[in-house]
């Protein structure tokens, strides 16, 4: 099942597709694709409910899509999760995943526009999967446990800014925390639709140039490991946002190439999880 969001920001409508494309609308059965949505979400009731045509039909056509949650309480971002990736950044493979926070004001919409932050002069781009939480966790057990707690996954951006991340003393969160650093999208493919989040293909290309291709099997530390590891340090609520790491390819990694400057274009796709595209411009 896919759930999207539509509309101008901050007044979006919650929507489903249909197995045909069609689209669903949510709002009077739903507020949003929140987390109170996503702890109560029954995916066969639903399917159901569309199938009987109890929901309106709506055309998207012309709809700005926003990102698939509605302001999620905080976004978990992983560094360093993909060998290739740790290689071309020159630092060593961890022995526990590498976490850090991203305000949930950095998310936008997946074709939303994406700022160069003021004084920023290396933005960078990361595809990357994105786990969206839809039961709270906490010190969870195994990986069992941590299936539970998964409501799907989307596509992010983790975009970056590299002079903040490295050179401005040392902090990570200040180089991923600038407002539109993180759009998500275009929908949340509902976890029961993805029949192994470890075999997925990911591509970034930047102005037509094919940047990034990995594939999830390549991560150091799978996705039901990051869940069960992150609720051992903070509680997971339903609409939290995890990403889960890039593979290489990324500025960084590749010398002599310009890092991101306005009116470029990245666009991102990942098998079963659809595509993005941003245009970048200056804040």
């Amino acid at each position: 099942m896919k759930l999207l969001r539509v509309g101008p920001p901050g007044a979006e409508r919650p929507v489903v597709l249909g197995e045909d494309g069609t689209a669903y609308d949510l709002s009077g059965r739903a507020r949003d694709l929140d987390g109170a949505f996503l702890s109560g979400l029954d995916t066969a009731e639903l399917a159901r409910d569309v199938a009987a045509g109890l929901l309106p039909v709506v055309d998207l056509d012309g709809l700005r899509v926003g990102a698939p949650v509605a302001r999620p309480g905080k976004v978990v971002g992983i560094g360093l999760n993909y060998r290739d990736h740790a290689a071309e950044a020159g630092a060593a493979i961890p022995a526990e995943p590498v976490i850090f926070l991203k305000p949930s004001s950095t998310v936008v919409g997946p074709y939303d526009e994406v700022l160069v932050p003021r004084g920023g002069e290396k933005t960078d781009y990361e595809a990357e999967l994105a786990i969206v939480i839809g039961r709270t966790a906490r010190y969870l057990d195994s990986h069992a446990e941590a299936a539970g707690v998964i409501a799907g996954y989307t596509i992010a951006n983790d975009v970056t800014e590299r002079a903040f991340q490295f050179e401005r003393g040392g902090q990570w969160d200040k180089g991923k925390s600038a407002e539109t650093f993180t759009p998500l999208g275009p929908w949340l493919v509902t976890a029961d639709e993805v029949a192994d989040p470890q075999a997925l293909e990911l591509r970034l290309w930047v102005n037509g140039e094919r940047r990034q291709h990995g594939n999830t099997a390549e991560m150091i530390f799978p996705v039901l490991e990051l869940v069960r590891y992150a609720s051992q340090f903070m509680v997971l609520e339903p609409g939290d946002v995890i990403v889960t790491g890039t593979p290489a390819g990324v500025t960084l990694g590749r010398p002599g190439t310009p890092f991101l400057a306005p009116g470029d274009v990245v666009e991102i796709e990942i098998d079963g999880l659809g595509r993005q595209r941003q245009v970048l411009g200056k804040a």
